[in-house]
């Protein structure tokens, strides 16, 4: 098993949202490989090229895992491997810039690591959605809905995604929905990155430093000091905070 924490922005009960979603008059394809679980919208069913992205990657990972036992359950990051798959790499270094374990980034580098092979591939409007950590290249803009859980908020704000900032990645932790592996207590802790492995990691460091609704602007504070970070929306109760490039919208 290499999925240490699954997450998500919308709706977490049976993933409903990904039916819920504005399709675009993309074309949804499904690929689910061991606890990778991937939602896709694109121009064309791209079910075969996922599928064996995806089969490549976690092959990359379950092998590393193997050589290196430590890489899976550590909570703090992890050394520096030049001969380590570019996946790896991507995922040391998301968890080593935020602070947390490498697995912390692990739904987002799949998701944004299949992206980018879609996009190689001539796939110019992509989104892949993996357990709410999502990679987005479209051509027009676009928005996410916030799920935060029991939060009177939920459902109730959504991020415009401006085209001019794809390809984005947009990920999110929380405290009370869901498996996460998570230290604190928000409802909702959503980043954006132009890494989607380093949204995922700082999505998690975030939401680890929220105990109570006083954290918010501290944890605001911390995403400021990591370079790469976009934009921050944090929601506990019925208190929000934001930083960054983000434009909120009443749903």
């Amino acid at each position: 098993m290499i999925e240490q924490r699954k997450r998500s922005p919308l709706s977490y009960r049976e993933r409903q949202y990904r039916y819920q979603l504005d399709t675009g008059g993309l074309i949804a394809s499904e690929v689910r490989v061991g606890e990778t679980d991937l939602h896709i919208l694109a121009e064309v069913d791209v079910t075969e090229l996922a599928t064996h992205s995806v089969i490549r990657y976690r092959t990359q990972l379950e092998n590393y895992i193997v050589s290196k036992s430590s890489f899976h359950g550590s909570l703090l990051p992890f050394p520096s491997d030049s001969l380590a798959p570019p996946i790896i790499k991507e995922m040391i270094s998301a968890g080593s810039a935020a602070g947390v374990g490498p697995m912390a980034a692990v739904a987002g580098a799949i998701a944004g690591c299949v992206g980018r092979d879609l996009v190689l591939q001539g796939i110019s409007e992509v989104t892949v959605e993996n357990g709410g950590d999502i990679f987005m290249q479209r051509s027009r803009d676009s928005m996410i809905a916030i799920f935060a859980g029991a939060s009177p908020l939920s459902h109730r704000l959504g991020i415009k995604i401006p085209k001019s900032m794809m390809p984005v990645g947009i990920c999110t932790s929380s405290g009370t929905v869901g498996h996460s592996l998570s230290l604190g207590k928000a409802d909702s802790v959503t980043v954006l990155s132009a890494s989607v492995s380093l949204a995922d990691a700082v999505a998690t460091r975030l939401g680890n430093e929220i105990k109570k609704a006083e954290d918010i602007d501290h944890a605001l504070e911390v995403a400021k000091t990591i370079s790469g970070i976009l934009g921050v929306v944090i929601i506990l109760d019925s208190q929000l905070g934001a930083w960054g490039q983000v434009e909120l919208e009443r749903l």
